[in-house]
């Protein structure tokens, strides 16, 4: 990518989001497409949304015909639109993205997933400790061998999420031995001060949303010689409240936002924070890429 290539802008709608959090964020089949229509009329090229109410225990059928129902409304209308899910339950990786097949032989996706990684995913008590409660998040290799082997197989680009620089390292491995399928895109997850599941502030993961922090992603990702796209998001606190959003589109990434995400001052919608990434695309000098743009950018198959 070169500094006025067109943005991929990438809204993750909900995720584990609650009302309480934010009154705006969808939560039903039909709020979810009408949010993710409105996002890709604003500018928004992919959207990755979560299950309503973001039940990751549903079955792989029941959590596939949930996601059907949005995405194919949202297809009936904009049919080139990038979609895709988050993962499911289950005790083995097959089983957490058996949905994923479902929603592949359906026409619905044309987008994966890959973590490759390990962390740990917590919140801060009311004292500011962290949570004895908090989540170890864990894919092993056999999980990633998984997670690959079903984006060869089903002709998906993978969104693949970098928690941590060890997730990066693992990916860029992959990379090295041609294991990454066509329009993949790398995903530079920064960690937000009230961390992924926004609980009081300091309890966090992985690298700080400054400009060292992405220079040190993009030097791991120069020394591997690799050119995937990728974008900047920060869990738990406010993108465009950092220098990333900024540098990211000077240096010719892209940008992951939405509600799944955000946690700043006020309650912006969706469509609000496809707003604000598209305002600063201008501001840059960068268009902003419609869905079939993206789709030929990420090379998708």
């Amino acid at each position: 990518m070169t500094p006025d290539s067109p943005v991929i802008i990438e809204l993750a709608i909900n995720g584990v989001t609650q009302p309480a959090r934010n009154p705006h964020v969808p939560v039903t089949v039909e709020a979810i497409a009408a949010d993710a229509l409105d996002c890709l009329r604003a500018g928004a090229a992919i959207v990755h949304s979560h299950a309503p109410l973001s039940d990751f225990n549903l079955p792989a059928e029941q959590a596939a015909g949930a996601y059907l129902a949005s995405y194919r409304a949202v297809l009936a209308q904009r049919p080139d639109a990038l979609l895709y899910p988050t993962i499911g339950g289950g005790a083995t990786m097959a089983e957490r993205l058996r949905h994923i097949e479902i929603l592949a032989a359906a026409g619905a996706i044309r987008i994966g997933l890959l973590d490759p990684g390990c962390t740990l995913l917590g919140w801060a008590e009311a004292d500011g400790s962290p949570s004895p409660h908090s989540f170890a998040y864990v894919n092993t290799i056999a999980d990633m061998e998984a997670a690959l082997e079903q984006g060869a197989r089903l002709g998906l680009g993978l969104s693949i999420a970098i928690y941590e620089p060890g997730f990066l390292r693992n990916a860029l491995t992959y990379w090295r031995l041609g294991r990454i399928p066509r329009g993949s895109m790398v995903k530079f997850y920064f960690g937000g001060e009230a961390g992924y599941f926004g609980g009081g502030s300091g309890v966090s993961f992985g690298l700080p949303p400054t400009a060292k922090a992405l220079d040190a992603y993009l030097e791991m990702m120069e020394l591997a010689a690799c050119p995937l796209p990728w974008s900047v998001a920060v869990m738990g606190g406010d993108l465009f409240a950092t220098p990333l959003a900024r540098l990211a589109l000077e240096r010719g990434g892209h940008l992951h936002t939405g509600l799944e995400d955000h946690l700043g001052a006020g309650q912006p919608g969706n469509l609000e924070l496809t707003q604000r990434a598209v305002a600063l695309c201008r501001a840059v000098g960068r268009p902003v890429a419609e869905p079939a743009e993206a789709a030929r950018i990420l090379g998708l198959p």
